[in-house]
């Protein structure tokens, strides 16, 4: 057997993630020093660490509605405060951080009037610096010295608007040069940063607020350098946590434009209702939808948070849920079922193939400390299993208790879902999960740690188990992971990507409005004002073509039009196209036009799809793209036994790099439609 670096590296990255949760950092015990390495927080030992932890915010009001202490008491605070601590951890609950919010309670002017905890008018930093040694210190070592580590945020909340160099963001930089030159902060083994909390647009280096587009991340990269910069004159080595836009939800923008230095990772937020995850309430700001169940959410967090999990840590420092009935959360959905419907269940499994992904529970405190493991008769907020606080204090368990597996050999590797060919949409991304299955018959989910490769990564690109469709085509994709003995296992994967498949999973009934669908027949039902079609997370780059075309099969009894979006965000502005008397919607792509008179662009389109009254079903026939101004799909047969040399292309306009000069070369070819000049070459298998 050949034992390579590369193999080597993967073995122990896997003894590494095996004891990743194994860290115990409850009272009493050692708290090794954490940092960053690659994607992942390791401690002093470099294993892999992924924190669990909850929150705590210093006011009368979010302790208890000011029922406990008031009127600037500090001893009050940190009485109350220390005892929610205490009790948190005799309930058992497996915590090992906290997130420290350093309210600005204590740094506002007294009887300032302000609207908001966005509104730093009533700032005063003297206040800032005297709480920061009588409340925040205080309470961050407590913490410590009860075995959590510390991540503390700033006082209040971003605006909705920042630009780099406003008054916010000198309020920011003021702050945290104090808090990084801190004799007992700077430096501190078990501190860390987050640098604000929820940013929602930024002036971009197109003069407008937006919180997507790369211009808007460029600049606010910049935004946090200088605060990151600031910090790390002072000689702060501490780990910070960076946050991204859209109230801490949008982080694609990172991937192109990362934070510069050493020990940087980014601080998520994750409720129900965003990145497309289930929601009583769905989020229309931030793209939710009803029903999203797992593949709706997996896919907006492949779209907003792997960009920059593929290459830092994550930490997720608000995230909870419950049915709305209980009024005791933020968010509202249910547990439901790991790669089902529901948030809860969902977020972890997600989560944990992230595998980088530290979290807390942002549930209140002095219901924490209430918790008992044992039901009640009939279901509360803290007993009800669709309810975070149930599940989250198992898992937390489970999280702690985990040990080493013993060194077992390996048997094979699986891949799940298990396909003989796997099709993927073009322009979007697809999580697999790869399961190491040891010889006494246990399995392993090695998705993270296992390594990749694909035969044409220019039409797949395999990261981290997230297979990204770039161009219509097929190919195969490897799978190599190590075991702790050096043994060795692959498999390999089939994987076929194509721009409109009517297939269940990649066409989604369910955009806007719960709809459903035939797979056999193509025939769609949306709900009432609904829209069904299909998400390119990544985009589809159409700009190889002339027109889009959507052909029904049947009446137009729905009034039903043709849309397509080129921003990511359903309640953007698209370019909309009904039907004609020959039930045809043809788009020139080139010459698109929003609702509202925008030029579009096809080299990135996002959205693509079918909007509906919700009275009646439609049936497409098909959607398709065609250089023909007659709009014929012009699928025909064509042979060629010539001796003239002619290029092929794929289905979205980009060379397979090879060329047909006979019939006989058509064997190189696998089944699919390719693009002969204007001419259309069917090749079947």
């Amino acid at each position: 057997m050949r034992f390579t670096i590369q193999s080597l590296r993967i073995a122990i990255l896997s003894a590494m993630i095996s004891c990743a949760l194994g860290l115990k950092a409850w009272e009493g015990m050692a708290m090794p020093e954490l940092h960053v390495s690659g994607r992942y927080l390791v401690d002093d030992q470099d294993k892999v660490v992924n924190l669990h932890g909850f929150a705590q915010t210093y006011s009368p009001w979010f302790n208890e509605q000011g029922s406990k202490w008031s009127n600037y008491d500090v001893n009050g605070c940190l009485k109350y405060n220390k005892e929610k601590i205490d009790q948190i951890l005799a309930a058992g609950w497996k915590m090992n951080f906290i997130r420290l919010h350093m309210d600005p309670y204590w740094s506002n002017k007294p009887g300032a009037q302000t609207t908001g905890e966005n509104d730093i008018s009533a700032f005063d930093f003297d206040r800032f610096t005297k709480y920061l040694n009588q409340v925040f210190i205080p309470m961050a070592e407590y913490a410590v010295g009860k075995g959590l580590y510390v991540v503390m945020r700033p006082p209040g909340v971003c605006p909705e608007k920042i630009a780099i160099g406003d008054k916010y963001h000198q309020y920011l930089l003021k702050v945290w040069k104090h808090v990084a030159s801190h004799i007992k902060l700077k430096n501190h083994p078990n501190i860390m940063f987050e640098l604000a909390n929820e940013p929602i647009n930024i002036l971009g280096i197109d003069g407008t607020y937006g919180g997507n587009s790369p211009g808007h991340f460029e600049n606010l990269s910049k935004y946090f350098q200088q605060i990151v910069d600031v910090m790390r004159a002072q000689g702060c080595r501490n780990i910070l946590w960076v946050p991204g836009l859209g109230y801490q939800s949008s982080y694609s923008g990172y991937a192109q434009y990362p934070i510069q230095g050493e020990n940087i990772g980014y601080a998520v937020h994750a409720y129900p209702g965003w990145y497309g995850s289930d929601a009583e309430e769905p989020s229309h700001e931030l793209g939710g939808v009803m029903g999203g169940g797992y593949e709706g959410f997996q896919r907006g967090w492949d779209n907003q948070v792997m960009p920059v999990a593929d290459f830092a840590p994550i930490m997720v420092t608000e995230m909870d849920w419950a049915p709305a009935k209980y009024d005791a959360s933020w968010g509202k959905s249910i547990t439901g079922v790991e790669r089902g419907t529901g948030f809860g269940a969902n977020f972890k499994y997600i989560a944990d193939r992230t595998g980088n992904v530290s979290w807390l529970l942002f549930t209140g405190c002095e219901l924490l400390a209430q918790f008992k493991d044992d039901p009640a008769e009939g279901n509360t907020f803290l007993t009800d299993p669709e309810a975070c606080p149930w599940p989250i204090y198992h898992w937390f368990l489970d999280y702690a208790e985990k040990s080493d597996q013993p060194a077992i050999p390996l048997s094979h590797l699986e891949i799940e879902p298990a396909s003989d060919k796997l099709t993927l949409l073009t322009g979007d991304s697809r999580s697999i999960t790869v399961m190491a299955v040891y010889t006494d018959g246990h399995k392993e989910d090695v998705t993270v740690i296992a390594s990749y490769e694909s035969d044409d990564p220019e039409t797949v690109r395999p990261i981290n188990g997230r297979l990204s469709a770039l161009r219509d085509g097929t190919t195969q994709i490897h799978v190599t992971f190590t075991g702790r003995y050096g043994d060795t296992k692959s498999v390999s994967q089939t994987v076929e990507a194509t721009a409109f498949p009517f297939i269940s999973g990649l066409f989604n009934p369910s955009i806007w409005e719960t709809g459903t669908f035939d797979e056999t027949t193509h025939e769609i039902k949306v709900g009432k004002y609904g829209f069904a079609g299909w998400q390119y997370s990544s985009g589809i780059d159409l700009s190889g073509y002339k027109y889009c075309v959507a052909k029904l099969s049947g009446p137009n009894s729905d009034n039903v039009s043709f849309r397509l979006f080129d921003i990511n965000n359903y309640w953007s502005d698209p370019c909309e196209n009904g039907f004609n008397s020959d039930g045809i919607a043809a788009v020139d792509l080139h010459k698109m036009k929003s609702n509202s008179g925008r030029d579009m662009d096809p080299s990135h389109l996002y959205i693509i799809g079918f909007w509906g009254m919700g009275n009646h079903p439609f049936t497409i026939e098909k959607v398709y793209l065609t250089n023909s101004d007659d709009l014929t799909d012009g699928i025909s047969e064509i042979i060629y036994d010539g001796e003239v040399l002619v290029d092929v292309y794929s289905i979205t306009g980009i060379p397979v790099k090879m060329q047909v000069k006979r019939s006989e070369a058509l064997d190189g070819l696998s089944a699919g439609i390719y693009i002969v000049g204007r001419e259309k070459m069917v090749v079947r298998k």
